[in-house]
């Protein structure tokens, strides 16, 4: 029997850049549950040239070859402001792939360990991306439901593989399905005009995404300041608000997102959901042309599904009932457009504050997520 030799090679340059996206397609070819990207769009998230999150982070790429056959890839990422300035001296490493192979998943990690000791951190974390914006975390529970476009889907072996290589569990986080009520409870109803009257605030509508585009900033902004204190945050960046207006404002529309604004214009609070893209992106092959885009604005259409990506309130005034506009737009705008079963994002598991939200509302738990860590 001839040795099983593996080979892991540097990515430096766009056409490999393409192989490493590709693997993923090849690994999950008869997958009824895995949920591709856009192959531009994630060869773009890798491009030293096109990412602004090379600003202040830096990557490594590479990929596994058993017997000269692509096997297994890692991301190797560090985040210098959270290194620096919040004191996490963590190398992070992220979009994983790999055969079920021990040996494969050791040699890809020994890569993150080896950056790690070269930039002198201490401990290796992930799956993670360059910034919160990116999908993070392993799928550890779900996976006979398929994924969505804002996470990932693995395989369960991935669990064992990386546990096998001494990593431990860091942080879960928690996804929920909930049933859209047919119509606003009385009670949210209720509060829900008695706060908009006590603060003076007032809804803000908009007919377009060049309507709305103006307040991408404020939203940021605002998600900066809501997310501040949770688990490895870190703030999303001015020069980074312009790529991400880029990459997700097309799965966007401005019926889906419900901001609240004071008497002085000041946002104080907002909502993000998108329909569902499961179907559309499995649809699309990780093209938008010809037809990928045709499947997604069907999607953005006529659904009967959604996700809530984001919900954000201004730190003085949460827990003063402002959540309950929120719920009351989100749940006449699902009526409106057919949405019978919204989706949460996945929630950190010691964020109780956003937990508590669903509970009037009859949660299942439906998945669940695992950051793992390890010293160096």
């Amino acid at each position: 029997m001839s040795e099983q030799r593996i080979e892991i090679r540097e990515i430096t340059n766009r056409r490999r850049l393409t192989n490493f996206v590709k693997l993923a397609f090849e690994l999950y070819r008869n997958s009824p549950h895995w949920v591709p990207p856009i192959i531009n769009e994630e060869i773009d998230n890798f491009d030293w040239n096109k990412n602004p999150a090379y600003q202040e982070a830096d990557a490594w790429y590479y990929m596994a070859y058993k017997n000269n056959k692509a096997a297994g890839r890692i991301a190797v990422i560090v985040n210098w402001p959270e290194v620096k300035e919040l004191g996490k001296p963590k190398i992070r490493w992220g979009w994983f792939e790999a055969i079920n192979d021990k040996e494969v998943a050791e040699k890809l990690f020994e890569k993150v360990y080896e950056k790690g000791r070269e930039l002198n951190l201490e401990y290796a974390e992930g799956p993670a991306g360059f910034t919160n914006m990116d999908k993070a975390g392993m799928l550890l529970e779900g996976f006979d439901r398929p994924g969505s476009m804002s996470t990932y889907y693995n395989p369960q072996y991935y669990n064992d593989l990386v546990t096998g290589l001494g990593f431990t569990k860091e942080v879960d986080w928690k996804e929920y399905e909930i049933d859209v009520p047919k119509e606003v409870p009385p009670k949210v109803e209720k509060f829900s005009g008695l706060i908009m009257k006590k603060f003076g605030f007032q809804l803000l509508t908009f007919k377009s995404n060049k309507e709305l585009l103006p307040y991408a900033d404020r939203i940021f902004d605002l998600m900066n300041k809501t997310y501040s204190s949770l688990q490895s945050f870190t703030p999303i960046k001015p020069y980074q608000v312009e790529h991400y207006k880029e990459k997700f404002l097309k799965f966007i529309h401005p019926d889906y997102i419900a901001l609240i604004a004071d008497q002085d214009g000041e946002l104080v609070a907002f909502s993000v959901v998108v329909p569902s893209f499961t179907k559309a992106l499995q649809k699309s092959k990780g093209r938008l042309f010809p037809f990928g885009f045709y499947h997604l604005m069907k999607a953005m259409k006529k659904n009967d599904k959604a996700t809530l990506l984001l919900i954000g309130v201004k730190p003085e005034f949460a827990g003063k009932g402002v959540t309950a506009i929120i719920f009351k737009e989100v749940i006449d705008l699902f009526n409106r457009k057919g949405i019978k079963v919204v989706e949460t994002n996945p929630e950190l598991e010691t964020n109780n504050q956003v937990q508590a939200l669903w509970k009037d509302y009859d949660p299942r738990l439906i998945k669940k997520w695992r950051t793992y860590k390890k010293s160096l």
